[in-house]
């Protein structure tokens, strides 16, 4: 089978879905194709590439193969190069029903990897996992650039300095690396979630978890989330987070957010009012840009200036650390394609499969999931 590797086209995508590790262990049964220079921003050369045992091309020629390995969802221009009946692996983007449309309409078996179930089965194919722990990583050391200080406690001839106070807000494997990276640094870490469970994951990395009290069940029912994910929570739950929440923002450093929820608008955790009282020189980065943001505040792809406070709005974290995001994400697609393909090298889609039923998203010119 023809695998073809393009070149990511969206504007500060760096990412490539193959590494040289990955077409390794593809090229013996296949011919992988990876389009010149579509690993450059990731650290890769086309050497590399040739070494492990792929041919380089042209974009036509890796669009146009029987599977594409793709980061990002094909553009227009992208999608016109792709042949239909052709399989396409990536992060689609499930919820874009536009999209979706398009993909189906070129006649395309899509896969959208971050539609994959949350069992243990899926673990390593998971990319929204994958790529949220890099950008959390990379989160905090964004703002530790930005911020005026230093992050650890140190004690100088010239007197102490006092260590970082850094909020985290959303606990999820972003949220959790973003703690851990700023517990490396020395910080002093707080963080909160809807989720009542992560707590014990919060206390185990050295931070403080900040508990907002359910007052009826219905509260407690819908804060255990649904698949991994928190769920909308009601407004008088979100009044008193809010309240807690300014209080803490107000006395931190660095303020981390990382909320999200699939399909939805992000929900607003720090509001201007919040931004106010907080102290001259904090830093924000609102990993949530991308779906809106957890501030109101914040500019997509811009880092601002407000009430003195710094808002950092980068909507792709991961792609700022692409050599390891790119190896990642390769072992990831790597994983899945071993549901996908045969013994004997052919594209066989096995719907009965609950991993490869939840992530293929068209078919046969038809979108089977519904944004």
């Amino acid at each position: 089978m023809k695998i073809g590797v393009p070149a990511e086209t969206k504007p500060g995508e760096t990412r490539v879905a193959a590494t040289p590790e990955t077409v390794k262990k593809l090229a013996g049964a296949h011919d992988v194709v990876v389009q010149s220079g579509a690993g450059l921003a990731a650290s890769v050369t086309d050497d590399a590439y040739v070494a492990a045992g792929a041919r380089i091309g042209s974009a036509a020629e890796a669009l146009g193969a029987e599977l594409v390995l793709k980061v990002r969802a094909p553009v227009a221009e992208e999608l016109a190069l792709m042949q239909p009946g052709a399989a396409l692996v990536g992060m689609l983007d499930p919820f874009d029903a536009e999209g979706m449309g398009a993909l189906a309409r070129r006649g395309l078996s899509a896969f959208a990897l971050e539609a994959a179930p949350r069992i243990t089965r899926a673990q390593s194919m998971d990319v929204l996992s994958s790529q949220a722990n890099i950008a959390g990583y990379k989160a905090v050391m964004m703002a530790a650039n930005a911020y005026q200080r230093f992050m650890p406690m140190l004690m100088t001839a010239a007197g102490t300095v006092k260590a970082a106070r850094v909020l985290v807000m959303g606990v999820g494997v972003a949220g959790l690396q973003a703690i851990a990276t700023a517990k490396r640094l020395g910080a002093v870490i707080e963080a909160s979630d809807v989720r009542p469970p992560v707590k014990e994951q919060v206390e185990s990395l050295g931070a403080k978890f900040i508990d907002v009290p359910f007052l009826t069940d219905e509260e407690r029912e819908i804060a255990q989330g649904t698949g991994g994910y928190a769920r909308p929570m009601p407004a008088d739950w979100m009044r008193r987070q809010a309240e807690l929440v300014h209080e803490r923002a107000r006395l931190a450093d660095i303020v981390v957010t990382t909320a999200l929820i699939p399909g939805r608008k992000a929900p607003t955790l720090i509001g201007e009012e919040t931004v106010r009282a907080m102290k001259p020189g904090s830093v924000i980065v609102d990993m949530a840009i991308a779906q809106g943001g957890n501030c109101p505040l914040t500019e997509y792809g811009k880092t601002v200036v407000r009430h003195g406070v710094t808002i950092i709005g980068e909507p792709n974290l991961a792609a700022l650390v692409a050599a390891d995001a790119s190896a990642l994400y390769a072992r990831n697609v790597l994983d899945f394609l071993k549901l996908v393909i045969d013994k004997d090298g052919r594209l066989a889609i096995d719907r009965e499969d609950e991993i490869v039923r939840a992530v293929l998203v068209a078919q046969g010119g038809d979108v089977l999931r519904a944004a």
